[in-house]
C-alpha cells in the first residue's frame, strides 16, 4: 500500500467516522475467514459496517472526530463496527460474542460519549429505533381507542335494550 492509498483510506475512515453514531471496537485474535464473513453478514443485517483496521491509520482518522478517545483501544488485531443507529451495531457484535470467545468488545462510543466494555454490552438490550417508534405510536393510539370504545358503548347499550324491549312486545 503506497502513500497516496494510504491517505484515501485515512480521509474515507474520518468520514465514516463523522457520519457514524455508534463506534464498537473489537478484539477479534483468532477468527477464521469464514467466522468473519458471518459477523460480517451479520452486522449488515443490522445497517452497520464492519472493518478490520490498521491500528496506525486508523488512529490517524479519529483525529478531529468524536471518537478521537477510543484512540488507545487500537492495538493488536481490531476491528471496528459502526452504525448510525445507536444500538444495531453493538447488538450484533454481542450476539456473535456470545457464540464465539475469540471476539471480545474492547469498548465504544455512542457519539461523543466513551462507552467501557459494560456500558457497549448494556447497550444491545436497548430495544432498537424501530421498536421504539412503534411503541411511541401504540402509546399515542390507545387514548384514541379507548375513547372510540367508550363513546361506541352507550350507543350499543342503547341498542340492546331497545333490541330486548322490541322483543317483549313481539312476545305479547
Amino acid at each position: 500500500m503506497d502513500r497516496s492509498q494510504k491517505e484515501a483510506l485515512v480521509s474515507d475512515l474520518n468520514q465514516r467516522f463523522q457520519d457514524s453514531t455508534l463506534m464498537v471496537v473489537t478484539q477479534q485474535s483468532g477468527l477464521t475467514v469464514a467466522e468473519v464473513s458471518a459477523l460480517r453478514n451479520k452486522v449488515r443485517e443490522q445497517g452497520a459496517s464492519y472493518k478490520v483496521t490498521k491500528n496506525r491509520l486508523t488512529k490517524l482518522a479519529l483525529q478531529g472526530t468524536k471518537f478521537e478517545g477510543l484512540a488507545d483501544l487500537f492495538t493488536g488485531p481490531t476491528a471496528i463496527t459502526l452504525s448510525e443507529d445507536p444500538v444495531a451495531g453493538a447488538k450484533a457484535c454481542v450476539e456473535f460474542a456470545k457464540g464465539n470467545e475469540k471476539l471480545i468488545s474492547s469498548g465504544g462510543a455512542l457519539n461523543c460519549e466513551t462507552l467501557n466494555t459494560d456500558g457497549g454490552k448494556a447497550l444491545p438490550t436497548l430495544p432498537a429505533l424501530d421498536e421504539l417508534r412503534g411503541k411511541i405510536v401504540g402509546l399515542m393510539q390507545a387514548p384514541a381507542t379507548k375513547i372510540a370504545g367508550v363513546m361506541q358503548a352507550p350507543a350499543g347499550q342503547l341498542a340492546r335494550v331497545l333490541g330486548a324491549r322490541g322483543a317483549q312486545d313481539e312476545a305479547a
